[in-house]
């Protein structure tokens, strides 16, 4: 069991077993909403980096701890990482990962009374080349009446058959700033629209930008 210390000393969260999944982060104290509870560490690497890293991961694997910081950088939280990258995932999140100067923090969405477990909305990208089976890989077991039963985006339902145009296929949503994203995929990066759609997290709904962070 560890603790987490805020700026002033005092622990915002501890890290021990979760009943959502391996390792989770339990607040010790009342956190206010607004409070920026953690910056989101690890090691920063390019995007062709953090593929060859991870280019021969099982794709059975689901843990994944690789955030995206902007086009050029990934933040790796498996090497040089800290207790955030164990904030798991939910999709009724009580935080969101926010960027600001090239950094990620995980930030409460609102007030998070103690013992509850922190979590933001990892909204993992969905790619052309997913096995039949990749909701099951990354499923999501927060238990919340909303669960849409997989911690990866939504999937894109197919444009109404035209009858001049055909049918039109929506290509998958580009990881954007923010995002956590999924290790041993290759990715395109999109720049978010607005602010707002940069701090979605990971863990959003992240967690926040849709963290945010790839587990190995």
């Amino acid at each position: 069991m560890k603790k987490v210390g805020s700026a002033r000393g005092s622990p915002w969260f501890e890290v021990r077993r979760s009943p959502v999944h391996g390792l989770g982060a339990f607040a010790l104290r009342r956190i206010r909403k607004g409070t920026r509870v953690i910056e989101y560490l690890g090691e920063r690497v390019t995007h062709q980096e953090a593929d060859r890293r991870y280019q021969d991961k099982d794709e059975s694997d689901s843990h994944t701890f690789l955030f995206i910081v902007d086009s050029r950088t990934v933040l790796d939280g498996g090497v040089d990482g800290n207790d955030s990258r164990f904030i798991n995932h939910s999709c009724d999140p009580n935080c969101e990962s926010v960027i600001e100067a090239k950094r990620v923090f995980i930030k409460a969405v609102r007030t998070i009374r103690p013992g509850e477990e922190l979590s933001y909305d990892y909204q993992l990208g969905r790619h052309a080349d997913d096995p039949a089976d990749v909701d099951e890989i990354y499923a999501c077991r927060c238990g919340h009446d909303n669960c849409r039963g997989t911690m990866l985006w939504p999937p894109k339902k197919p444009a109404a058959r035209a009858p001049s145009r055909g049918h039109a296929r929506k290509r998958p949503r580009k990881p954007r700033a923010g995002d956590r994203v999924r290790a041993g995929t290759k990715r395109g990066f999109a720049p978010p629209a607005t602010r707002a759609a940069a701090a979605a997290v990971g863990k959003r709904s992240q967690r926040r930008a849709r963290g945010k962070p790839r587990r190995r």
